[in-house]
């Protein structure tokens, strides 16, 4: 049994839903010798989160940020509002998208369906770098 745990910083992006699978892949280059095992990603944010959705065609990730722009709209009567009107309305989306993702893995891949990817979702206009911890468990072949 293995266990790997990487802290990595995604660099700053813009507002919306960015494919990060190929970055963790690259990150825990342990995974290639995993036969069997599970990649947990968590986020270090309140304001950001992350999801696996559709990786092949860009306008499912367009169609995400509308989609999620409505549930949480920045012109809500929002309480909290010292950090600008978009953080409260940052804070509904990841807490409804969630702070982590688990994988599974096998032979050293992880085993995402053939249309999926593992998004970062950023929900603020103007966020620094997301912090991310990789955690990888497994048996080695």
């Amino acid at each position: 049994m293995i266990w790997v745990q990487r802290k990595i910083t995604i660099p700053a992006k813009h507002r919306g839903f960015h494919l990060i699978t190929n970055l963790i892949e690259q990150e825990i280059e342990e995974l290639g010798r995993i036969d069997i095992g599970v990649l947990h990603v968590f986020i270090q944010h309140t304001s950001a989160s992350l999801t696996i959705n559709e990786n092949a065609d860009p306008d499912v990730q367009v169609d995400l940020e509308s989609s999620i722009n409505a549930i949480a709209p920045e012109n809500f009567p929002y309480i909290h509002t010292l950090e600008g009107p978009d953080d409260m309305p940052a804070h509904v989306k990841a807490s409804l998208l969630g702070a982590s993702v688990s994988v599974p893995i096998c032979k050293g891949r992880l085993l995402l369906g053939t249309w999926q990817g593992i998004y970062l979702a950023e929900h603020r206009d103007r966020a620094g770098g997301r912090n991310l911890v990789l955690t990888l468990q497994g048996t080695m072949d």
